[in-house]
């Protein structure tokens, strides 16, 4: 026998019982349905044995690593689904793209018809492995082997990111004959993925989940059509580089051309900028052009460059930041913990926005405001302005599309733009990146930077963060005339230098510490590349430094 301490309450089980049976006694505490455990402070998947006293704590869908798990388990068993149903060749060649709100693509390459009775098939066939229970396997496999074994399965892909592992043994699961590669934790058994829809959708499917809020119940898709054709055309430009995936990218790496990936990359995007700079000026009537993203999206850089685009146009652009109408801070609204809420709309003064800006539109001088952070206070510091012919005011701030921030402007005077680091880049065909993970160790790197905050401060402020742009962006941003991706492809393997020594900063004890090495796995995936080789206007230089802007 062994004793497991939960809750503080020290229980006795047999020695070998798996912490799945364990988890079964306490599943009635939980909202959420449990789907890993913590022994000692380290990750354990439910289908591990308990072999000695120890100390366990569960985590369940609510939390974002069970939330994870159960999102790639399903991923795996669509993908098993398409095996069995469509053969071998259609599961290789799949390829699990990116995420449009709760719903993942899955591009099939043409191996499977893309119909409505293709779908349902699939579905069928993923239900009849959850009503049997069918058991996810893991085994430890020597590199060579697990190299070996992808390779006769035609996984190319898998291959040749291992060739890139430190590590002298890969993990690898199998679900009754499928075997695949995951970077992270399964669940138990296929009966633990109850809740998934899945939809015929462009050159694929949708795997459509439920949310980490509410995570019993399948929402009905929300297309973000313009999303979808910004994120496919990301995609597509990582095809025609030749750089798909992390082992791609860490062959160019080695190759010793990342100055020519860097450049080519640089002037992609500053064409794009270029583009969206013809747009607004073709349009006649703008003198506003409203810029919204998440965080760590490159806004500031991005307001920068397309300033300097329009100048080139004959405009003369003014940049507004939208943090500059904070109310005071008495009067800015709390959240449900007493804490300020900086990212409500009721947190700027809409009324005084929407008044300046009518009166430059009318061709009146107005004195614009500054925020004095340190104090808490708007100040006047002789900031005028007054609208010519050629003006335009680039106004950047996270409510830039929300009609209600800018309600008394006519439609005609504005140009709305969303910006945000949508990675497509995968780590391989089955192994999508995260753009959230992007985003993360973006602002971790120019928090420590700017701001001398430390990555487990970052790590601990990004589900407020999350919640923040949920509610007032990305509602939002089907909305816009024009969507940007920031993301470069090379920038996560520039970021890893930064990152690797902060994250290792953050003690075991710490709660973060899970997120952490989480993140320290993901990093060592990539080569390091020197952020020497960024020009100095790169959108990546917000965030390592650098940069010719002012950001």
């Amino acid at each position: 026998m062994v004793t497991v301490t939960i809750h503080g309450e020290k229980r006795e089980f047999a020695q070998g019982t798996s912490y799945e049976t364990i988890a079964a006694d306490y599943q009635k505490e939980y909202d959420g349905m449990i789907a890993l455990v913590a022994v000692n402070g380290k990750i354990r998947e439910l289908f591990k044995k308990v072999t000695r006293d120890c100390t366990v704590d569960f985590f369940t869908l609510k939390d974002d690593v069970g939330y994870k798990t159960y999102v790639r388990t399903a991923t795996m068993l669509l993908l098993k689904g398409i095996y069995d149903v469509f053969g071998e060749e259609a599961a290789q060649q799949s390829c699990v793209e990116f995420a449009i709100g709760h719903g993942y693509y899955v591009n099939v390459c043409g191996k499977v018809p893309v119909t409505q009775e293709s779908a349902d098939k699939i579905k069928s066939r993923m239900k009849e492995l959850v009503e049997k229970k069918i058991p996810f396997m893991k085994r430890s496999y020597p590199l060579d082997e697990a190299m070996e074994l992808f390779r006769a399965r035609g996984m190319q892909d898998k291959e040749r990111l291992f060739r890139y592992r430190r590590s002298s043994a890969v993990n690898i699961y199998d679900i009754d004959g499928y075997y695949d590669y995951y970077y992270g934790y399964m669940l138990p058994n296929a009966g633990y993925v109850k809740w998934f829809e899945i939809l015929p959708y462009e050159d694929g499917f949708m795997l459509l989940l439920p949310t980490k809020k509410n995570p019993t119940e399948v929402e009905p898709f929300d297309e973000r059509r313009k999303l979808f054709e910004t994120m496919e055309a990301s995609q597509d430009w990582g095809r025609k580089a030749g750089i798909e995936t992390v082992g791609d990218l860490n062959d160019q790496i080695c190759s010793g051309s990342m100055s020519d990936l860097i450049l080519i990359q640089e002037a992609e995007q500053e064409r794009k900028i270029g583009e969206i700079a013809k747009e607004i000026v073709n349009r006649g009537n703008v003198k506003f052009v409203m810029i919204a993203g998440p965080s760590s999206s490159g806004k500031t850089s991005f307001s920068h460059r397309l300033s300097i685009q329009l100048r080139t146009l004959g405009k003369v652009p003014h940049p507004i930041g939208l943090d500059d109408y904070f109310v005071d801070r008495e009067l800015t609204p709390r959240d449900e913990n007493g804490d300020y809420n900086f990212e409500c709309l009721e947190a700027l003064d809409v009324k005084q926005f929407n008044e300046d800006m009518m009166k430059l539109l009318a061709g009146e001088r107005v004195e614009l405001p500054s925020f004095n952070f340190k104090l808490g206070k708007r100040e006047y510091r002789g900031n005028y302005k007054q609208l010519g012919k050629d003006d335009i005011l680039v106004i950047e701030g996270i409510h830039g599309l929300n009609e209600r921030m800018s309600y008394a402007l006519p439609d005609e005077s504005k140009f709305k733009i969303y910006i945000s680091a949508l990675t497509t880049l995968n780590i391989d065909g089955h192994n999508r990146i995260p753009t959230t993970d992007g985003r993360l160790l973006r602002r971790m790197v120019r928090d420590a930077r700017t701001r001398g905050a430390s990555a487990q401060r970052t790590i601990q402020m990004w589900p407020s963060v999350r919640r923040g742009e949920e509610e007032n962006i990305f509602p939002y941003q089907e909305g816009a005339d024009a969507m940007f991706n920031s993301a470069q492809i090379f920038e996560l393997a520039v970021l890893k230098t930064f990152a690797e020594p902060l994250l290792f900063q953050i003690p075991k004890e710490a709660p973060e510490y899970y997120e952490a090495k989480r993140l320290l796995k993901f990093l060592d995936y990539f080569l390091g590349v020197s952020s020497e080789t960024l020009p100095n206007n790169s959108i990546c230089r917000e965030f390592v430094g650098g940069s010719c802007f002012n950001v």
